[in-house]
C-alpha cells in the first residue's frame, strides 16, 4: 500500500481544502477521497496522474515518500497546475505568459499573427513546464484529434513550441503539430513526407492534409495539453486486448 493517502491529507490541510472540494478538483467521490485517507483504497492511475500534475509533486514521490508539512511547503502547491488564463493589458508578455489563442479567435489569429502588439494583447495562459518565452498556447477547436474517446478533446488546450520549418527540417514521426495556414488552422499527426508534408487526424472521419511547406505560415509542435475532461476507462478494449492474449496463450499451449 503505498502512502499517497497520507499525502492527500496533508496536502489537502496545507491548501484549507475540504475532502468534499479535493474530490470535485478531481471528478472523484468524497467517500473516495476518505477511503484513500485511511488506507482502505488507492487511487486509480489516471487520478494519481492528475493530483501529481496538479500540485506539482512527481507520481514517485507522491507515491512511496511519506511527505512533511515542511516538505510539501517546498513544492509549489499553493497554485495547482490548472492554467491560468488572464486578460493581458500589459504591453509586453512576462516570461512565464504563454498568448492563449482560443478557439472562435482563429481567423483573427491568422490575419494577425505577425503583429507584436496583437500578440501582446492575447489572453494568456500560464502553463506547467513551458520550455521558452516563445510560445503559443491554441484551444482544440473540432474532434479532429479524438478517436474511441481518447485524443484531444474540443476545448483542450495545447502547450506548443514554435518549429523553424525549412527543407531540412526533419519533423517528429507521430508528433501532434499546429498548422497555421491562410484558410484554417489545424491540428494533426506528423504522418511523412516526399515533396509535400502530410498530416493526419486520429479521427478516421478527417482526411489527411497534403500540405507544401510554403504554405504553412506556422508550425507549432504540441508538447503537452490541458483538458477538464478525464477520459473514463476503455472497458470494451481492455476486453478485446484480455481475449487476445488469451487466444495467443491458447494458441502457444496447442502449437
Amino acid at each position: 500500500m503505498s502512502v499517497i493517502g497520507k499525502n492527500i491529507k496533508k496536502i489537502r490541510g496545507i491548501k484549507h481544502i475540504s475532502q468534499a472540494e479535493f474530490a470535485d478538483i478531481f471528478d472523484i467521490s468524497r467517500a473516495s477521497i476518505g477511503a484513500y485517507e485511511e488506507g482502505r483504497a488507492e487511487p486509480r492511475l489516471e487520478t494519481i496522474i492528475l493530483i501529481a500534475n496538479y500540485f506539482s509533486i512527481s507520481i514517485d514521490t507522491l507515491l512511496t515518500k511519506e511527505l512533511s508539512t515542511s516538505e510539501l511547503r517546498e513544492y509549489d502547491i499553493t497554485d495547482g497546475k490548472t492554467p491560468i488564463i488572464t486578460e493581458n493589458n500589459d504591453k509586453d508578455l512576462k516570461k512565464e505568459d504563454t498568448p492563449l489563442v482560443k478557439r472562435d479567435s482563429y481567423v483573427e489569429y491568422i490575419v494577425n499573427y505577425q503583429h507584436k502588439d496583437y500578440i501582446n494583447n492575447l489572453p494568456f495562459v500560464r502553463l506547467p513546464d513551458t520550455p521558452q518565452k516563445k510560445s503559443r498556447a491554441f484551444e482544440v477547436q473540432n474532434d479532429a484529434m479524438e478517436a474511441n474517446r481518447k485524443g484531444l478533446l474540443k476545448g483542450d488546450i495545447l502547450s506548443c513550441a514554435p518549429v523553424l520549418l525549412s527543407p531540412e527540417k526533419k519533423l517528429s514521426k507521430d508528433g501532434v503539430y499546429v498548422i497555421v495556414m491562410e484558410e484554417d488552422i489545424y491540428v494533426r499527426r506528423y504522418d511523412h513526407a516526399d515533396e509535400q508534408l502530410f498530416f493526419r487526424a486520429d479521427n478516421p472521419n478527417y482526411e489527411t492534409l497534403e500540405i507544401q511547406r510554403d504554405k504553412i505560415l506556422e508550425l507549432w509542435k504540441v508538447i503537452g495539453f490541458y483538458s477538464t475532461v478525464l477520459k473514463p476507462p476503455l472497458f470494451l478494449e481492455e476486453r478485446v486486448a484480455l481475449l487476445e492474449r488469451k487466444v495467443a496463450d491458447l494458441e502457444n499451449r496447442l502449437g
